[in-house]
């Protein structure tokens, strides 16, 4: 994640889940492998009532380890990596009982994971990490070289499959078609639902909203195979693709949530403001110049950067919260973007496990107010948006932390694969364009999975 590192983990450890039931959150931990080593016959499954930040923080402890003695390592060496859902917000902020539940999936899910493969894209190195566990000194590091050969062994195989199985096609994007597509709302019923938003803005309600919608289609094939089409498709600076019983995430996230390095400085980089690309340079430039000269999109991306501020006060020294970028333009292969980057540093009493709290959901995908937004996104979406609109990525068992935005993002269940879109809606949104917008972010998604599913097929 974040551009210049890759992760690959293996093996974990455990898995805990966590899926609400109003104000109570059902806990699973299922462990493949104990603390201290051992490997039970079965899977080992316990059940339990708990604050899932409280669980997690108590899972950290159990897997704790000492970081691998090497100079200027990778900023990713072992420890939770999976996903906070939108649903985890119960646990943030005081919501109404929750909507329809189409997918039914934990609305949190962390591996614990002890073996991974960190590369680093600029120097072309590739290190591999491992924590050794035993009932001795002795047993804990003959346990760390025997997995370390188990990974070298692995990398060298699944670096023949990619070179196998590598796809140079060249795609068009966005003439995409949507035909096979599902989506939640009509065109007419998604201008309905934006002018509701409008007139709760109107009336004062809020200052805005980001409106979402699912959509889904058929899909059979890997997850990993999609996560390689995506990836050349829409290359994204916090792509990850999770692989969990049940159910896979594949994302091409190019929006930070949270990251909190080891001096414990908090960022934040908040998207608000998107525009197509063009279909030749002189179209693109347009497109680039009317978004990085409108006022409705830079006054999404200051509200949001408000909320950010706010949510980062919590948990934050006072005085230390900053923005150093202001609506700075990035341009990605699908859309143009305004890109704001919000930090602080995080007061001696807390840990990145309450920097999420304080934050959470990202007000990217809310609006503003975060908590009246919360309760108008349930009362037009009617349904859950599950992983979509939350976040992903690792929590390292020495402190650090890097969460993106679950957006640009497919989750694949039960032969089909989900997505969802949306845009921040204003007292200024046109309805149509708003629309069209949920499309264009589509494209590349329902793209890569027609293209991972021809190519798996051999077409």
């Amino acid at each position: 994640m974040g551009g210049r590192w890759s992760f690959r983990g293996d093996r974990p450890c455990a898995l805990l889940t966590g899926k609400f039931d109003g104000s109570d959150c059902h806990i699973t931990l299922t462990f493949w492998r104990a603390p201290d080593g051992q490997v039970p016959v079965r899977p080992v499954t316990r059940t339990w009532t708990d604050d899932p930040f409280e669980a997690l923080r108590q899972l950290q402890t159990a897997y704790q380890a000492d970081p691998p003695a090497m100079d200027d390592p990778p900023p990713f060496c072992g420890g939770l990596v999976g996903y906070f859902g939108y649903g985890t917000a119960h646990a943030c902020e005081q919501l109404p009982g929750r909507v329809g539940d189409v997918l039914a999936l934990p609305d949190l899910a962390f591996l614990v994971v002890d073996d991974l493969v960190a590369h680093d894209d600029i120097t072309g190195s590739s290190w591999l990490i491992a924590a050794g566990r035993g009932q001795s000194a002795a047993a804990a590091h003959l346990d760390a070289q025997w997995r370390l050969d188990a990974l070298e062994h692995e990398l060298a195989m699944s670096r023949s499959a990619d070179m196998a199985s590598a796809d140079s096609a060249s795609r068009e994007i966005r003439q995409t078609s949507l035909d096979g597509v599902t989506a939640q709302f009509t065109r007419e019923e998604y201008c309905a639902a934006v002018e509701h938003c409008r007139e709760a803005i109107l009336a004062g309600r809020i200052f805005e909203v980001c409106l979402t919608q699912q959509m889904s289609m058929q899909f059979a094939g890997s997850p990993w195979d999609l996560y390689r089409t995506l990836g050349e498709i829409n290359p994204a600076p916090y792509a990850a693709c999770l692989d969990l019983p049940g159910f896979a995430v594949v994302s091409a996230s190019p929006e930070r949530f949270l990251k909190l390095n080891g001096d414990r400085v908090a960022e934040s980089r908040p998207i608000k403001g998107t525009a197509p690309r063009g279909t030749d340079p002189e179209a693109d430039a347009a497109l680039r110049d009317g978004l990085a000269s409108s006022s409705k999109d830079r006054a999404e991306n200051v509200m949001i950067v408000d909320l950010v501020r706010n949510d980062l006060g919590r948990v934050c020294e006072t005085g230390s919260v900053k923005v150093p970028e202001l609506c700075v333009l990035e341009s990605y292969p699908t859309v143009h973007q305004l890109v704001s980057t919000i930090r602080g540093r995080l007061a001696p009493e807390r840990d990145a496990l309450d920097l999420v709290r304080a934050c959470f959901p990202g007000g990217s995908m809310t609006g503003a107010p975060k908590v009246e937004a919360m309760k108008l996104i349930d009362e037009v979406e009617h349904t859950t948006r599950g992983v979509y609109a939350g976040s992903l990525g690792y929590l390292d068992r020495r402190g650090t932390m890097d969460l993106a935005i679950v957006i640009r993002t497919l989750l694949c269940k039960d032969g089909r694969a989900w997505l969802g879109t949306g845009g921040a809606i204003t007292a200024d949104s046109d309805p149509g364009a708003e629309y069209d917008e949920t499309l264009a972010k589509a494209r590349a998604l329902i793209q890569a999975v027609r293209s991972s599913r021809t190519v798996r097929d051999g077409r």
